[in-house]
């Protein structure tokens, strides 16, 4: 104990090497993670983190970056990690990757401190996840639904509306706080979800951090585990269900990657570090339904670069998450995207027929996209070709659009609807009691194809 007091008072001047934002210096009893404070020899002081610990040698990361840095700079290590402030008044704040408030609003100084960090749950403490949280986005609630406490990214390229669907998800899904996490956005980007989640009503349940692509690199790979910790404490502390949003889990993978290559470490897959996968297992295993408390699920968008899912990190994310959601063209894929924990909702906490409609609706689309194709090369099309393709068309338009709003039992009727528009009871191959249960009598078939996109 005497030795960490003694290190908090140290000034140490033995600086190793100034590369870019990294900087040596020759330094013992440090621990990884620590924080340190730089002061440059015109008495300038800057934040850093000690990302390397080897033998005397302690590199740090140095917030404000290395410019101006002079090998005459004194170091004061403080002896813990990056804390961040947690208690019920950090809902309705916005925070930088820092955790400084960027809002206008006054400091928490009198709130705890949380180190963030630190092991992932003990799985004796978790719970078989059963419960479902609904969206009212029809492409997830109907054929691939977000369970409680699961972990799934949003697989997209740039230039898909892959924020609007997750601001659309916070605003919309059954959960009761809301944890974002903005990594390397744009003022633009970040102006959209602030002012979202205020013009919708659900800013007094947020939080936000914040790192945009003019803020220190460093922030990029701290702002999710300050996202993950307060979300934890909700869950765990209040029994909350909580909602993680985090955008763009490549610019974290790229932060790390370009700390790596500054570090002269040896570059793994397309440069990546050799540890990409752990870094990211670490951040998702934090999604958690904890026993006899609440929960914490974690939607992430991850940004395929030249739309190839073979590249590191959205080759990485698909071994640790369960499932994805595959957007582009602007909607949900039905055929790219999977939930691996909708078996244990579907049918047992939403309604009988749910099932059924998600095979038959998918089933009749994959047909609908065989029929297009027939019809792009000339060939004849059957009657049942024609159905196909009005089928086709109303499924894009009534359920593929992401601005389709609908709660699932709504979603689901409207299911029975389309079909009916289109085909007669026998051709459904359904099971006889949901088809009189539920096939709508009174529905005019429609005589026209719908609009092909």
């Amino acid at each position: 104990m005497t030795a960490t007091l003694t290190q908090h008072l140290v000034r140490h001047t033995r600086i190793v090497s100034i590369v870019g934002d990294i900087l040596t210096v020759r330094a013992r009893n440090v621990g990884l993670g620590d924080l340190a404070v730089v002061e440059n020899w015109d008495g300038e002081q800057s934040l850093a983190q000690t990302i390397q610990v080897r033998q005397d040698e302690a590199s740090l990361q140095v917030f404000t970056g290395g410019k101006g840095l002079s090998t005459a700079a004194k170091v004061r290590f403080l002896g813990h990690p990056m804390q961040v402030v947690y208690s019920p008044n950090i809902l309705g704040r916005i925070f930088s990757g820092a955790g400084e408030p960027i809002d206008g609003g006054p400091r928490l100084v009198a709130d705890p401190q949380l180190n963030i960090g630190g092991p992932s749950v003990n799985p004796t403490t978790r719970v078989v996840p059963q419960k479902m949280i609904e969206t009212k986005i029809p492409m997830i609630d109907i054929f691939n639904c977000l369970v409680e406490s699961q972990k799934i990214p949003i697989f997209s390229i740039a230039g898909e509306p892959y924020n609007q669907l997750l601001a659309r998800v916070g605003i919309q899904a059954d959960a009761e706080v809301i944890v974002f996490a903005g990594l390397g956005l744009i003022f633009d980007d970040f102006h959209f979800f602030r002012t979202r989640f205020e013009d919708e009503g659900v800013f007094p349940r947020t939080v936000m951090f914040v790192n945009q692509a003019s803020d220190p690199i460093v922030e990029r790979i701290l702002a999710p585990d300050m996202a993950l910790k307060v979300a934890e404490r909700f869950a765990v502390d209040e029994g909350k269900r909580v909602l993680v949003l985090m955008t763009d889990m490549t610019a974290y993978a790229d932060a790390l990657k370009e700390i790596g290559i500054s570090m002269e470490r040896v570059p793994s897959n397309r440069g990546y570090m050799g540890d990409l996968y752990s870094q990211l297992a670490v951040r998702y295993e934090r999604a958690c339904n904890y026993r006899g408390a609440g929960s914490v699920t974690i939607l992430t968008v991850t940004t395929m670069p030249g739309n190839d899912v073979t590249h590191p990190v959205p080759d990485n994310t698909g071994y640790i998450t369960e499932g994805q959601f595959y957007l582009h063209d602007g909607a949900i894929d039905p055929f790219g995207s999977l939930s691996r924990l909708k078996q244990q909702v579907i049918g047992k906490v939403t309604r009988e027929d749910h099932g059924q409609i998600m095979n038959t609706m998918v089933r009749f689309y994959s047909g609908a996209r065989e029929a297009q194709k027939k019809q792009a090369m000339a060939f004849d099309l059957s009657p049942f070709d024609e159905k196909l393709l009005r089928f086709g068309g109303l499924f894009r338009q009534r359920f593929m659009d992401i601005n389709v709003s609908l709660p699932l039992n709504d979603a689901l009727d409207l299911c029975w609807k389309t079909l009916a528009e289109c085909f007669e009871p026998q051709e459904l191959l359904m099971k006889e009691a949901l088809v009189q249960k539920y096939f709508p009598k009174d529905v005019q078939r429609a005589t026209t194809v719908a609009a092909q996109p």
